[in-house]
């Protein structure tokens, strides 16, 4: 399948919803690393696991609490976050395959869908220390046009069970109000220290099933913590 390019919305238009819709009907959008060297050719000689355990790094204990955008150096360094498939369990929703790039695709039955994916090697786009400052970069690499003060920070689930308290993860939302017959939201988070992003678009036929769409996103679709 070929690449599906960005393109900026035109200025009279929300930035973003082009992404989104992009997004959501299969066309996922890459975060490419401009830093990431060329894979090197094999020599036939096994390399050297990766150690997966950061020392003095408590994965329990930083799983077990809210991860607003000020913790994000509390996560182990390199190690990415993942996102859950919860949301096909959700009443109406069923999985809906992959798109492009790995997203995972959902579908509701009112006529909701859902692309949720993760991206790893994010160094380029992150901003050392400050994850609210990498997301915003994030949002603006998605679409220049798009400026800090058209997000809002919203939460999602930080691990733990469905249906079930447990702690939140901050991220920044942006509403990208309606196209044509389509209303569409998207969610973002940069982990600039674990050097990953999740990012979550959704796309209905009317702004009162994107309001449904958003909470079951909200309750389902959790953002996994790293396990080391």
């Amino acid at each position: 399948m070929p690449a599906c390019p960005l393109r900026r919305a035109p200025a009279a238009a929300l930035p973003l919803l082009g992404v989104l819709l992009l997004a959501v009907s299969g066309c996922s959008v890459g975060i490419p690393d401009p830093a990431a060297p060329a894979p090197a050719t094999s020599t036939g000689v096994p390399a050297p696991a990766t150690p997966t355990v950061t020392p003095g790094h408590d994965a329990d204990a930083v799983a077990a609490r809210d991860l607003p955008f000020s913790a994000g150096e509390s996560l182990a360094s390199g190690v990415p976050v993942q996102l859950s498939d919860g949301l096909k369990d959700a009443p109406g929703w069923s999985a809906g395959g992959q798109g492009t790039a790995g997203a995972s695709i959902y579908k509701k039955a009112d006529g909701c869908q859902a692309a949720a994916r993760v991206s790893t090697n994010q160094g380029p786009l992150a901003v050392p220390g400050d994850d609210k400052a990498s997301t915003e970069a994030l949002f603006h690499y998605l679409d220049p046009s798009i400026l800090p003060g058209y997000l809002a920070t919203d939460t999602l689930r930080w691990g733990g069970d469905a249906d079930k308290p447990g702690p939140r993860v901050e991220v920044l939302v942006y509403d990208g109000g309606a196209a044509g017959t389509r209303a569409a939201v998207s969610y973002a988070r940069m982990f600039a220290k674990a050097g990953s992003s999740v990012y979550v678009s959704v796309a209905c036929p009317d702004r009162g099933s994107l309001a449904a769409a958003r909470a079951d996103v909200a309750a389902r679709l959790a953002v996994l913590p790293p396990s080391s």
